[in-house]
């Protein structure tokens, strides 16, 4: 079994595009903590970006293992460069439908 995470963003403006160069250098981190990313958009005419994560496992080993990423010196690597601009998160798990 899998838990997905859902997570959208609305970015302040203008800020999309650094956000949107930015992100690929997070995915290698958070892989390292088995998560696998399952899409990422970006919709610039409402500046905004959303994507979804997983691993394996229910909703309590998914908060684990992000507890742990979280704390992790490749996800503080990855945030030196972090460029800010996040306005609004919207972040819940998700289930398939179909």
């Amino acid at each position: 079994m899998a838990t997905v995470q859902l997570r959208r963003y609305v970015m302040e403006p203008g800020r999309l595009a650094a956000f949107v160069a930015w992100f690929p250098s997070l995915v290698p981190a958070r892989e390292q903590y088995g998560f696998r990313l399952l899409f990422a958009l970006a919709d610039e005419e409402r500046e905004t970006f959303t994507w979804a994560v997983a691993t394996d496992g229910d909703e309590a080993a998914f908060v684990a293992a992000e507890a742990e990423y979280n704390g992790s010196p490749e996800r503080a690597r990855v945030f030196e460069t972090f460029p800010d601009g996040i306005a609004a998160k919207e972040i819940g798990f998700a289930r398939p439908v179909l």
